[in-house]
């Protein structure tokens, strides 16, 4: 077991009931612990540091996480704004800008305490959620996706899961070729920081904007988890879950494709833009 896992996952004593008999075993869990993400800008004579953000996560690549969290958020727009990513403690990371960059702040003006259910809790406002995606009026891509390839994608999404094939109870992000190629993959006890932690992890090796891909989520896709996907030019989303109502209409707005309830032989198409073709499909 590798050393990420063995951070990510705690075994718990417990009693198993099977019918009418009980037993004493372990259980493994997924560990939630709290991260505080800072950041240090200004001038090299007058560094600031700001706390920007406690989130409740699964430990692992918490530096894709700060990324991903500062992108999304608008607070940051390329990697190349960033000096240095590091943790200064247990359960801190602090992000170092460029001295010639300046953070927008504005966007962090909320309660930056969120929850690992709902990366929304604390919003200060309903504009405070709605940031601008800087590919927002980047030219379409053409691209077609077969049936077959979608059907495929749970099954190879789950496969690579190890964190919820231990415990049964972690959200994944999977990035994922037109081919079904899985590309990139990053879970976490809270659906909105896996996906964050993905996109920084695409941030940082500069893959953005994520327009010939396709984005899997484990679970249902929220108004955030869509968001989050605008910002980083994503024209694909796929869920293996529901969405919302919000997040549908995000869609539409922001281009781009969304399906939901996806699994091996069924799934819903809520939003189709016209540069995406999924073949194999017989309407009635």
């Amino acid at each position: 077991m590798n050393t990420e896992l063995l951070t990510s996952l705690m075994h718990l004593p417990v009693k198993k009931v099977n019918g009418f008999s009980c037993r004493s075993n372990t259980d493994a869990l997924a560990v939630e612990e709290p991260l505080e993400i800072c950041i240090e800008y200004g001038d090299a004579a007058d560094r600031t540091t700001k706390n920007i953000s406690v989130t409740m996560r699964t430990p692992g690549k918490d530096e894709d996480l700060a990324v991903g969290f500062l992108f999304t958020e608008n607070i940051i727009s390329d990697y190349s704004n960033i000096l240095t990513v590091k943790p200064t403690k247990n359960n801190v990371i602090q992000v170092s800008l460029q001295e010639n960059f300046t953070p927008k702040l504005s966007q962090a003006d909320r309660n930056f305490y969120t929850t690992s259910s709902c990366g929304l809790c604390g919003k200060g406002s309903i504009d405070a959620i709605t940031t601008v995606s800087s590919f927002k009026n980047i030219d379409k891509v053409e691209f077609s996706v077969s049936v077959e390839t979608l059907y495929q994608l749970p099954r190879t999404l789950r496969a690579a899961q190890n964190n919820f094939e231990n415990t049964g109870g972690i959200h994944a992000a999977g990035l994922f070729s037109t081919q079904g190629e899985l590309l990139l993959l990053r879970e976490d006890v809270g659906r909105h920081n896996a996906l964050d932690k993905l996109i920084g992890a695409a941030l940082s090796q500069n893959w953005l904007p994520l327009n010939r891909h396709i984005l899997l989520l484990s679970g249902r896709a929220s108004f955030e988890l869509i968001q989050k996907a605008a910002m980083a030019g994503v024209a694909f989303v796929a869920a293996i879950g529901a969405p919302s109502s919000l997040a549908v209409e995000l869609a539409t707005e922001s281009d781009i494709t969304l399906i939901g309830f996806l699994k091996e032989n069924r799934f819903n198409i809520y939003n189709q833009t016209r540069n995406i073709k999924i073949t194999g499909i017989n309407e009635n």
